[in-house]
C-alpha cells in the first residue's frame, strides 16, 4: 500500500501522567531509592497498557524535589528511573518520553537553576508537541496536585484530577479539571470509555 500523504494522518494523542502520587504511591520514606520501596497504584499500570493499546502516547512527568534540593543523589535517581521505567515496560507499557526536571530555581547545587521543564511550566508539553507531533488540544494531563494540572492547561491540554496522593489540596493554584476520578485507573478507563463512544462506527 502506498504510504499516507503528508498531513492526512491525525496527530497523536498523549497522556501526560505525573509520577508521585498519581501513578505511583508516596512511600511513608523518603527520598525512594529503589522502585521496591515505592509501588503503582493498582490498576494504574495496566490501565496504561490498554491506553497504549487504543494509540495513545503515554509520558511521565514531574518535579523531582528530591533530586533539585540535594536530598537524592543522582545516581540514585537514576537507579529509580531506569527500575520504574523496566518495570513499566516489562508490563508492556512504552513510556514515550520520561519528563523529570531535577532542576529547580531555589535548588541545591547544580540543580539550582531555572527550567522550562520545571512544573508549572509548559516545557514538557510543547516540547512533546514539537518532537513527538503530538496534539495538546486533544491530550490530558493527570495529577495529583494543582502545579501540574495547571500546567497542562496552560499548554492547552485537557485536565485530570485524581483523588490519591495530595487530591489536589495543594493550594499552589486554583484548577478546574475537566474530569476527577478516584485514581489513575479510574480516569484512564474513563477516558478509553469516552473515545470508544465517539470514534465513527464502520458502516455495514
Amino acid at each position: 500500500m502506498p504510504s499516507p500523504l503528508p498531513g492526512t494522518q491525525p496527530k497523536p494523542r498523549a497522556l501526560f501522567v505525573d509520577r508521585w502520587g498519581t501513578l505511583l504511591a508516596p512511600p511513608p520514606q523518603r527520598p525512594c531509592t529503589r522502585l521496591a520501596d515505592a509501588a503503582p497504584y493498582p490498576g494504574a499500570v495496566d490501565a496504561l497498557f490498554r491506553a497504549r493499546q487504543a494509540g495513545w502516547n503515554v509520558y511521565l512527568l514531574g518535579n523531582e524535589d528530591d533530586v533539585a534540593q540535594g536530598r537524592l543523589a543522582d545516581s540514585d535517581w537514576r537507579t529509580f528511573e531506569e527500575e520504574l521505567l523496566a518495570h513499566l515496560g516489562q508490563q508492556g507499557v512504552t513510556v514515550e518520553r520520561n519528563y523529570a526536571c531535577l532542576d529547580h530555581p531555589e535548588g541545591r547545587g547544580t540543580h539550582a537553576r531555572p527550567s522550562v521543564f520545571c512544573l508549572p511550566n509548559t516545557g514538557s508539553f510543547y516540547h512533546a508537541e514539537q518532537m513527538d507531533g503530538v496534539s495538546l488540544e486533544h491530550s490530558w494531563v493527570i495529577g495529583d496536585s494543582t502545579v501540574e494540572l495547571v500546567a497542562g492547561a496552560r499548554a492547552g491540554c485537557n485536565t485530570a484530577a485524581v483523588r490519591t496522593g495530595e487530591a489536589c489540596a495543594d493550594g499552589a493554584f486554583h484548577v478546574e479539571p475537566d474530569l476527577e476520578g478516584e485514581d489513575l485507573a479510574h480516569v484512564v478507563n474513563q477516558l478509553l470509555a469516552l473515545v470508544e463512544q465517539r470514534a465513527p462506527r464502520a458502516a455495514g
